[in-house]
């Protein structure tokens, strides 16, 4: 059936068929193009509601359609179709492909940075440290980079490890600018992703950056030092930021929380953000209470050690050994290692890795290539008017061609003031000339006076005539 608009309409049989939306649900209000709209009803008369479809040759006017639809149903398939077997192929592929995580442990020397690494990974990634003579153990001029890398496989998972550590770190008198080798690392290991994504061949590229920032706290039970403080307002913005207490078994419980609550009111005092677990709408309730179990505990307490000790009631656990009783590492009543780990590695690694490379990395990649005059327009398919593109070429060229003329007057500018420099120092030695050659005048203009006065006076014109006619006399 053709209506007045030209547009055509599928029948459908009587009593079945959805009414055509009028005017008012179409975009702004005009037909637009041809629409074809499908029954919401089942064929065979019942009332169980299917998905409704509309189809035009207009895509733009398809898609407003199909957002004006509000009788959108979800059902539920009657048969096996296969799409539900996704995530098992992705698992197949992330498998295959491997994981690799970046981190960087911040922090002063002496709080246990290498010790709660290998306690992390269950590895010895850092050698045991020679004790060397106090003559040759000398503090380093300034902060250094090293990097550990190690591939870790754990039932069939290969995981690429960097560990970025920062010897020398808060080991100066002066620690002002103690942090500008850690930002720089990290914003050249940003650089290097973008370079290899402007690089033609984008098949292989190895994700450097920093994913997590571990940074190591002072046990001092007071608050932070305005070092920390200065040090995590340069990174909060560039890496996602893990703030920990090392060595908390130099504290009490009670010592402990007053603590974590100094250090969480200044880190809201001075605006630094720290990495939180990202809350998503189909959490179940396990998942949300987890996440927020591993929220209370930030800044974590921790303790690191890669020994196996024995406890009183006959256990092998890792921990630490004191007089009064053994500290175990992976028990969660004694310290928050487990809590920490859980959140690197079992629970929010890809959400680290995700963090860093849609917001913190295109933070970044948008300012510096802002910074490069590089401009991008938000709208993905704009419409070009030409008028409008011509417009802004005339514009640009206008803003050009001023930029060259203002340039060609400097230049223009520049010469004729070099030329009246020229000139005024040739006319300066003109002058000076000039009165030279006039005092040498006047000299010989006084010099001829006087031998004409004197021959009127009928004496000699100079005393030597004056002493040869005077002796001639005398013969």
């Amino acid at each position: 059936m053709a209506t007045a608009n030209g547009s055509m309409l599928t029948s459908a049989p009587p009593n079945r068929a959805s009414p055509v939306p009028n005017q008012a649900n179409l975009p702004n209000g005009k037909p637009a193009a041809p629409l074809v709209q499908t029954s919401n009803m089942m064929p065979n008369g019942g009332s169980q509601p299917i998905p409704q479809t509309v189809t035009s040759k207009d895509p733009k006017a398809a898609a407003q359609a199909a957002t004006d639809m509000k009788n959108i149903v979800r059902r539920k398939l009657t048969g096996y179709v296969g799409f539900a077997n996704l995530p098992n192929q992705w698992h197949r592929k992330s498998v295959r492909k491997g994981f690799n995580f970046n981190v960087m442990v911040v922090g002063e020397s002496g709080l246990g940075k290498s010790t709660l690494v290998n306690t992390l990974f269950n590895t010895s990634l850092y050698p045991p440290k020679e004790r060397k003579q106090p003559s040759l153990d000398f503090a380093p001029k300034t902060v250094s980079i090293q990097s550990i890398a190690a591939d870790i496989e754990e039932n069939g998972v290969r995981l690429r490890l960097t560990v970025v550590d920062t010897p020398g770190f808060g080991d100066f008198v002066n620690n002002d600018d103690s942090w500008r080798p850690i930002v720089d690392n990290i914003e050249q290991r940003f650089d290097a992703y973008l370079d290899a994504e402007n690089k033609v061949n984008r098949m292989n590229i190895v994700d450097n950056r920093v994913h997590a920032c571990v940074y190591f706290i002072q046990p001092t039970g007071h608050s932070l030092k305005p070092l920390d403080v200065e040090v995590m307002r340069r990174l909060h913005t560039k890496v996602n930021l893990i703030p920990v207490i090392a060595k908390a078994d130099t504290l009490t419980d009670d010592e402990i929380a007053a603590f974590k609550q100094r250090i969480l009111t200044d880190i809201q005092y001075h605006n630094i953000h720290i990495f939180e677990a990202p809350r998503y709408e189909l959490d179940d309730e396990e998942t949300i209470a987890e996440n927020n179990e591993i929220l209370s505990k930030v800044p974590f307490a921790v303790v690191g050690a890669n020994t196996e000790v024995p406890t009183p009631e006959g256990r092998k656990v890792r921990g630490r050994r004191y007089p009064w009783g053994v500290i175990e590492v992976d028990n969660e009543e004694h310290c928050d290692f487990v809590k920490l780990r859980q959140m690197l590695i079992r629970t929010h690694m890809e959400e680290l890795k995700e963090h860093t490379n849609n917001f913190l990395y295109e933070n970044y990649r948008s300012d510096k290539l802002a910074q490069m005059g590089v401009a991008q327009d938000p709208s993905v398919f704009k419409e070009v008017n030409p008028a409008v593109k011509q417009e802004e070429e005339r514009s640009l060229h206008e803003q050009k061609l001023a930029k060259m003329e203002l340039e060609m007057k400097m230049v223009f500018q520049q010469k004729v003031q070099e030329k009246e420099s020229k000139l005024k120092q040739s006319e300066e030695e003109l002058y000076a000339r000039h009165r030279e050659m006039k005092e040498q005048l006047d000299k010989q203009r006084v010099e001829l006076e006087e031998k004409k006065s004197r021959i009127e006076s009928g004496r000699p014109v100079d005393e030597k005539s004056r002493k040869k006619g005077g002796f001639s006399l005398r013969g």
